[in-house]
């Protein structure tokens, strides 16, 4: 039996006693190990096979609960020996931790059932994270973004870990727009600036910092007089109606110079193909973290997909039936309905999304290890193949698990098109740049208020960039101190 710490970077957010009872609950998961090993209840068999992970998740709501146990299969689906017992340390109660895992190893013996004495109710069958469930909430909770932030009475960025977006810093802002009519400025020196002046934003949130940028943009360049701000176009792009529309109220004031795109983030190009390399400036915040990715494994120097099936958990099956009056095993179809026509098909008015939000309170996550077949590329993205997952590899420990950032890798490529060959893309987001990163401790998803939040793979959109002929950079984000947020920019390779 091995067990994995994983979270060896220690956290300034967590004070002396947090990181004491998380010390006190780690022998205590430990010892309770070495006790049913000692006392026959882990068969000896078994034991040789198992891995325990110990977690602390960064976000207190996630997917998880405190206790699970990941099976293997092999291709089609049959159980292969290695097993897996993770347990999060920040939810795990010291007074009831023995109790689950005695329960999770029970679960690997032979003849266990089928793994779901708890009485969950679940929502289809094993699929890749890219295909899980949750996405489509995650839509749902963009299309229907007012009628969820009049329930919860907040905007969705409080529901950001730290409670706001580091979009919106007013020094990051400023700092932004004078570095780029600092590149004007040079570019228009060599005769290199274009006649008309393309930036576009994707994923505009509030439209805050739209409007913040193209304030100090016009405010800078009237000081330098350089006639920049009247030849350009600021595209505000979204695929959230809510946000959309809010944004351009925030821009009213700069009404000549912008325009509103509803566009996928997956694919900005299919609404933008106007502008192929003609947008000078590209920035995105937060907008990589919140699209489709997988999770890939190595134990033992084999390679894994974690497959996830979504349920929604027995405590809280049992209020929400019996506050809406469905039966449990309503509950699946209830769940299509919602989200093939939204919270007006459950039912009229507060009481649809209020029902909604019950839901996906409930709404988690089991997770299995997939064995991958040599030829398997599925889970690779577009534009990249298995050897780029090797040279990934190359970089990383040699027991880890890791994204492949599929969304942002397809977002990525689908967005250099749009630059010119003097422009550059801007994006802040939670970046894990160096591989080593990813045994440091747990990087997503993690559940916020409607929808969801993953660390994105700045390695894999190294590959991506560098395909398309552009070099990929990270620098620390430093107007805010203890910030997870870093900056990804491109330059052109010559």
């Amino acid at each position: 039996m091995i067990v994995h710490i994983n979270h060896i970077a220690p956290s300034k957010a967590k004070g002396a006693q947090v990181r004491q009872a998380e010390s006190d609950l780690g022998a205590l998961v430990t010892g309770c190990m070495m006790s049913m090993v000692e006392d026959g209840i882990l068969d000896p068999q078994l034991a040789p096979s198992l891995r325990v992970h110990l977690d602390w998740i960064h976000y207190r709501s996630n997917f998880r609960d405190p206790v699970i146990v990941r099976r293997t299969t092999d291709s089609r689906g049959r159980t292969l020996a290695l097993a897996e017992i993770a347990v999060d340390l920040r939810q795990a109660d010291a007074a009831t931790i023995q109790g689950e895992l005695l329960h999770a190893v029970r679960s690997l013996c032979p003849g266990a059932g089928n793994g779901n004495e708890e009485g969950h109710v679940r929502l289809g069958a094993f699929t890749p994270y890219r295909d899980c469930l949750m996405w489509a909430f995650n839509r749902l909770f963009w299309q229907h973004l007012a009628e969820w932030e009049a329930a919860s009475g907040k905007g969705f960025e409080k529901a950001l870990p730290t409670g706001s977006s580091d979009a919106n810093h007013p020094a990051a802002v400023a700092d932004s727009a004078k570095k780029f009519l600092a590149h004007l400025m040079e570019l228009e020196t060599k005769h290199q600036a274009p006649s008309e002046i393309v930036g576009l934003e994707i994923g505009v949130g509030t439209g805050a910092r739209a409007a913040a940028w193209l304030d100090r943009f016009k405010e800078y360049d009237a000081a330098a007089q350089t006639g920049f701000y009247d030849r350009t176009q600021f595209i505000l792009g979204d695929y959230s109606p809510t946000s959309l529309e809010r944004a351009l109220a925030a821009v009213a004031h700069h009404a000549p110079h912008v325009k509103g795109v509803a566009l996928d983030a997956l694919n900005p190009l299919k609404a933008l193909t106007q502008y192929r390399f003609k947008v000078m400036y590209v920035h995105s915040t937060n907008t990589y973290d919140n699209l489709p990715f997988d999770d890939i494994v190595r134990r033992d120097g084999r390679l894994y997909l974690m497959e996830v099936r979504a349920y929604l958990t027995e405590s809280l099956v049992g209020p929400l039936c019996r506050d809406f009056g469905f039966a449990p095993e309503d509950l699946p179809g209830v769940v299509e309905r919602l989200l093939k026509d939204g919270p007006a098909a459950l039912f009229p008015g507060a009481r649809g999304v209020e029902c909604w939000r019950r839901i996906w309170e409930a709404f988690k996550l089991e997770e299995r290890l997939r064995a991958l077949d040599d030829y398997e590329e599925d889970h690779v993205p577009p534009g990249l193949n298995r050897t780029h997952l090797e040279d990934l590899l190359a970089e990383a420990p040699d027991d880890v698990r890791f994204h492949i950032s599929r969304g942002a890798g397809e977002s990525f490529a689908n967005t250099l098109p749009l630059l010119h060959p003097r422009g550059f893309l801007e994006v802040q987001d939670i970046f894990v740049s160096d591989m080593n990163d990813y045994r440091k401790g747990f990087r997503g998803p993690g559940k916020l208020d409607g929808s969801l939040v993953t660390w994105v793979n700045g390695a894999l959109l190294r590959a991506v960039g560098a395909r398309a002929g552009y070099d990929v950079h990270f620098a620390a984000f430093p107007y805010r101190p203890g910030t997870h947020t870093t900056v990804l920019y491109t330059t052109q390779r010559d």
